[in-house]
């Protein structure tokens, strides 16, 4: 069974799958895309703990991304979590007195953002190949620090793709900002803006809703997508990441 997604504005007619919301990553009318229905996940409780971040990504990701095939999920998932994190268990989870923390500062940019910002841009790109989509995306991101590095990160040279981040100019840490300016790729652009990050957001959303500069876009052969968490190919590995800590 094919799992689709519908705008949260209620928009029936514009059922998508998740190749296609991701592509998209924002709906037309505004709304955020969501499953008509929960997955059944089918799994062994008692296994699960014996399983590496990769292969509970996998199910996790199986689960939600229906359109994709098992060798191209398994594909984006060994390409995002590979050497790139410092531990081979990714997120593992520390045990200190009673008390335990999973660990998200072992990727690239030392932020939690990495855990689904490294395997974004692997579903997006094999997204376009599923659907035959032949223009450039255009990454349009607000940030308040942490999600613009990471996400420079991850499409950094992604073949078909340009990011822009968008962060408060007085709004950021002094690192944060420095990530940021010197990120290296040939496709990667970050702009400062007077607002807070708030603002930023709010703009980069009636950017996505204004229809008329989309069309006049793809006529020039480009997309908007999104790596906010507005976009479902950023959520969904983060569901991954919590049912790391809740099987170990």
């Amino acid at each position: 069974m094919t799992l689709l997604y519908r705008s949260t504005r209620g928009a029936k007619d514009n059922a998508l799958t998740a190749s296609q919301a991701i592509l998209q990553g924002l709906s037309p009318d505004g709304g955020l895309y969501v499953p008509t229905e929960a997955p059944q996940l089918d799994l062994d409780l008692a296994q699960l703990p014996n399983l590496s971040y990769q292969d509970v990504a996998f199910k996790v990701l199986k689960a939600f991304l229906t359109d994709y095939t098992d060798d191209e999920l398994r594909a984006c998932v060994n390409a995002a979590y590979d050497d790139k994190f410092d531990d081979p268990q990714i997120a593992p989870v520390s045990h200190h007195g009673d008390d335990f923390y999973l660990e998200l500062f072992h990727g690239s940019t030392i932020a939690f953002k990495d855990l689904a910002l490294s395997i974004l841009p692997h579903l997006m790109t094999t997204a376009a190949k599923k659907n035959n989509f032949n223009k450039e995306i255009v990454i349009l991101t607000a940030t308040s620090g942490d999600t613009g590095k990471a996400a420079m990160a991850g499409f950094a040279d992604v073949e078909g793709t340009k990011i822009i981040v968008f962060y408060p100019n007085d709004g950021v840490s002094a690192i944060q900002k420095q990530q940021m300016i010197t990120q290296v790729g040939e496709n990667t652009y970050v702009v400062a803006i007077n607002g807070n990050f708030d603002q930023a957001q709010t703009n980069v959303k009636e950017i996505f809703n204004d229809k008329a500069f989309m069309q006049q876009l793809a006529d020039h052969d480009y997309q908007f997508s999104s790596a906010n968490s507005i976009n479902i190919g950023r959520l969904v590995p983060q569901v991954a990441t919590t049912s790391t800590l809740t099987v170990n």
